[in-house]
């Protein structure tokens, strides 16, 4: 097969076609749940993990077994219990007696995709290795590091509402997922048809790229250009967690002990290229930017006592945030510019 670097550039049209064909895919087998389907393309283009949230049986692992189908690679799934132990996931060294040494077997997660099931319910050492799996893209084992092969991706998923044998994610790990998404229930329709389809024989996913595409399409996402207005937005967005008072919103203060760090300043600018480059476009809007910022931002908060214990949603959070933070108008030439200034400036008036 060719390397990428020998393969002609993809137009922003063709990248979107590609993209579109293959998220199409995932959307045979899965009914509804676009959302969670275009963020796991986002996630792949943007090079970052991705964690699924939802009650079981809104088919997160359906989901993530077609996508892995659809964008080729070697995929693998862990079920993450209270028992496992890090050389589980990552591997041991093991005796071979007749060559009397020992020699290095790595474990399932050196694969493209890996979906950590349940990742919540994993011991706080098997936590561990998969923060430096996730964060170098690595895994030590006796003395050695193993790079993880490219594309490398994870993709976690976790229930909500059990807390019977669960380890809450600490927030170091939960910040090295770029997105975390949440998977509600079908609507009325999508059951109906959850039951037409999945009750006969279920269709099936077909390959669409493959790993030298999918690093090709990285490639090109990570290219898609970014206009200093923009660039300023989403650094605003993410400073208004931090000081929300200098950005009108004091109510917020005493609701965010501790705002996001800059690496949801990178996460929000790697997603809404990838957003943009999906759409067929090679520069980024305001619009991708409110888009993801969401799923990029409300994972990385950490909300005070009272607000904990008043139920307030981190996503409620970052949705006012996002509302409150004016973006970037774009002035196309001279008469629009004025046309926006008699707009935004002219008062009426209602006397007599």
């Amino acid at each position: 097969m060719t390397s990428p670097s020998t393969q002609p550039q993809l137009s922003s049209s063709e990248a979107a076609r590609l993209v579109g064909e293959a998220i199409g895919q995932v959307q045979r087998v899965i009914v509804g749940q676009e959302h969670m389907v275009e963020q796991l393309m986002v996630g792949l283009l943007a090079k970052g993990h991705i964690l699924l949230e939802g009650v079981p049986g809104v088919a997160k692992t359906l989901a993530v077994r077609s996508f892995a189908t659809v964008v080729g690679g070697d995929f693998a799934r862990i079920q993450f219990t209270p028992d496992l132990v890090p050389s589980d996931i990552v591997g041991t060294r093991i005796y071979l007696a007749s060559q009397e040494r020992f020699e290095v077997e790595l474990g399932p997660v050196f694969v493209n995709f890996v979906l950590a099931d349940e990742i919540n319910r994993a011991p706080a050492k098997v936590q561990s290795a998969m923060l430096e799996l996730m964060a170098e893209k690595q895994a030590s084992i006796a003395g050695r590091t193993y790079p993880a092969p490219s594309p490398f991706i994870v993709i976690a998923t976790q229930n909500p509402v059990e807390s019977e044998g669960v380890y809450p994610l600490p927030e170091a790990q939960r910040d090295r997922f770029l997105l975390k998404v949440d998977v509600p229930y079908p609507h009325g329709n999508e059951e109906f048809e959850i039951l037409r389809r999945m009750s006969v024989r279920p269709p099936e996913a077909e390959p669409v790229l493959n790993p030298d595409l999918v690093r090709q399409l990285q490639d090109q996402a990570s290219q898609v250009f970014v206009h200093n207005l923009v660039a300023e937005y989403i650094v605003r967005l993410v400073l208004a967690t931090r000081t929300p008072v200098e950005f009108g919103m004091p109510d917020l203060t005493p609701v965010i002990q501790i705002g996001c760090s800059p690496r949801a300043t990178l996460g929000l600018v790697a997603a809404s290229r990838a957003l943009a480059l999906i759409h067929g476009r090679d520069y980024v809007l305001p619009t991708d930017v409110q888009a993801v910022a969401r799923d990029v931002m409300a994972h990385r908060l950490v909300l005070g006592f009272d607000a904990v214990a008043d139920n307030i949603d981190p996503a409620q959070v970052i949705e006012r945030i996002v509302a409150m933070v004016p973006p970037p108008t774009p002035v196309w030439n001279q008469q629009v510019r004025a046309e926006s200034h008699d707009q935004h400036h002219h008062q009426p008036d209602f006397s007599g």
